[in-house]
């Protein structure tokens, strides 16, 4: 009996492993197949469509960026005509740049999204549609997806990159900002020229004497989970995938040997603005030999080597930024100041974590990028729907959002409502006692489970810093509908006095500052999340949402009135 049972064992592995052979070549060939006839059609799209937008807008670009440099006071006259003088060299760059990223993108885009999409068919839980999934999926999604790709790249253009140059001209009567002279362009020029020199070979050199670790690493935890069927390799379904990352491998290797020297270039150029930022240039120099021990104590790290480096790292700023447990909204400026400055600091090599793989269900766990944009475009709609119900916006609000050009020029859809909408998730985060933020569908993010995404770093931890500044000062009713005012109308006066909700101003000047501290806070982060890509599509979804729920309600009330009407007439008659 025994034996029976352990020879339906080995069938039933037999089987498995002829299933997982089978389904893999299925997916590489099918995939495969597609990205050859997908390919060229999506990748043409996004080529052509985003080399247009370049070719388009670059008159514009050219003449918005004069203007700027013409109009800021943060260089002074001597630096402004050199930088004009330079500026058709920098935007023959930017164009030669530009078009051979939209080629690379557009080649990469159009052949690998097809093929990854065939293997990603094998996590369908119906057996039936796999092979349907393997076949369609990854084909018109793809050309779809192209084209989205082209619009958000338009979006980028047309209205995030002149809301940069609009913020740094305004900014430029901040008396916090310090103006850069020509005098210090030199010692700006050698200071970048020697990150160049000494940063790029170093870390070429880092990268390259430690990829071979990173391969023989990679192949040994795949290989591991494979054998102990763990981490991708726990569920059958997902072994195509699995198999697929083991065979690809060593070009992960490659791309992230290549995303660290293109780092490289922007981590050794940051040390001409360690120059200006301390005003020394021997700082500047020590920042450049301080890159170098944290790009090999970075890739250490990774690697599961020895702790730290045993290369100098010279201190290259006057003071570092302590943190504060008292809460006070002036220290928690310091903390967001230092970890913007941090993440600017810090080197960075892209590439595949070698920690132990966790499971799909594990992985199913962590909360996805797309599940907060959903999440955050919903959580506005509700709050734009509250407000539209209550008379507080109008239709003309959402219709001059639509038609403006920009964000400043209608800041109450583009920057109040979604700084009110963050508002009550953080409100309604400290109610629930949440350890992190508690999104519309109960799920939280903290940071256990938050998308491991540098982009979420920019935005989650000044979120967290926000809602301990929140929880601490106890805001009163009408101290909380004074924030709802000023971070709704702000730039309206005559609407914020307008709307009454019954606010009260607190006549502490302490208390005022700090909400007041607390509503710049979150209308820069509005202004910031407003320029990043596809946000500006799925936004413009939403307004167009809110316009068709006010239309719908306005219909249903003219109904309304002419029954009201048609009856009362027929009672006098």
């Amino acid at each position: 009996m025994m034996q029976n049972m352990s020879n339906n064992w080995d069938w039933d592995g037999i089987l498995k492993i002829i299933y997982v052979v089978f389904a893999f070549c299925a997916a590489l060939l099918l995939g495969a197949l597609k990205a050859l006839l997908v390919g060229p059609i999506a990748g043409l799209i996004l080529i052509i469509g985003n080399v247009g937008v370049i070719l388009g807008l670059f008159p514009l670009h050219v003449a918005w960026t004069f203007y700027t440099i013409i109009k800021t006071n943060r260089f002074d006259i001597p630096l402004k005509i050199s930088i004009l003088l330079g500026l058709p060299a920098l935007a023959a760059l930017w164009l030669a740049l530009s078009i051979a990223g939209s080629v690379v993108v557009g080649v990469g885009y159009g052949f690998f999204t097809p093929w990854v999409s065939a293997f990603e068919a094998f996590r369908q839980e119906n057996e039936s549609k796999k092979y349907i999934h393997c076949v369609v999926d990854g084909t018109w999604d793809t050309v779809k997806g192209s084209c989205t790709v082209v619009r958000d790249f338009a979006d980028i253009c047309i209205h995030s990159y002149p809301v940069y140059l609009t913020e740094i001209r305004e900014s430029s009567n901040s008396d916090e900002l310090q103006t850069l002279r020509f005098i210090h362009i030199p010692a700006i020029i050698i200071v970048g020229l020697m990150g160049l020199i000494i940063d790029v070979p170093s870390f070429i050199a880092i990268a390259i004497i430690k990829s071979p670790l990173m391969l023989l690493k990679g192949w040994q935890r795949l290989t591991h989970d494979l054998i102990s069927r763990q981490g991708p390799f726990l569920e059958t379904a997902c072994i195509p995938i699995a198999g697929l990352t083991i065979l690809l491998w060593p070009l992960f290797v490659i791309g992230s040997i290549v995303l660290a020297i293109f780092s490289s270039v922007f981590v050794g150029l940051y040390g001409s603005i360690v120059v200006y930022q301390e005003r020394s240039f021997r700082r500047g120099l020590a920042y450049v030999f301080a890159m170098i021990a944290e790009f090999d104590e970075y890739t250490n790290d990774w690697l599961y080597l020895r702790e730290g480096t045993i290369l100098p790292k010279p201190r290259y700023r006057k003071k570092q930024a302590s943190y504060s447990s008292d809460g006070t909204v002036g220290h928690n400026r310091v903390r967001g100041e230092r970890f913007n400055a941090s993440l600017m600091e810090s080197p960075t090599m892209l590439m595949p974590s070698l920690g132990p793989s966790r499971s799909v269900r594990e992985t199913i766990q962590e909360v996805k990028m797309v599940q907060v944009w959903g999440n955050m475009m919903r959580t506005c709609e509700i709050r734009g729907r509250e407000l539209l119900d209550a008379n507080v916006l109008t239709q003309a609000d959402l219709n001059e959002w639509l038609k403006a050009k920009n964000g400043h020029e209608a800041p109450i859809i583009g920057v109040g409502l979604p700084s009110y909408s963050c508002l009550y998730t953080l409100l309604h985060s400290i109610q629930a006692g949440a350890d992190g933020i508690l999104l519309f569908d109960n799920v939280i993010i903290n940071h256990e489970n938050r998308p491991q995404d540098r982009l979420v770093d920019w935005f989650f931890n000044p979120l967290m810093v926000l809602k301990e500044q929140i929880k601490i000062l106890k805001l009163g009713d009408g101290e909380l509908q004074y924030l709802e005012r000023v971070l709704l109308f702000g730039s309206h006066p005559q609407r914020m006095e307008a709307w009454e909700n019954g606010c009260v101003i607190p006549q502490d000047p302490l208390r005022a500052a700090q909400i007041q501290g607390i509503s710049r806070r979150m209308t820069g982060m509005s202004r910031s999340m407003s320029k990043l890509p596809t946000y500006r599509r799925r936004y413009r979804h939403l307004i167009k949402g809110l316009l068709d729920y006010q239309s719908e309600k306005e219909g249903i009330i003219s109904t309304k009135f002419e029954s009201v009407r048609s009856i009362s007439s027929v009672e006098l008659v």
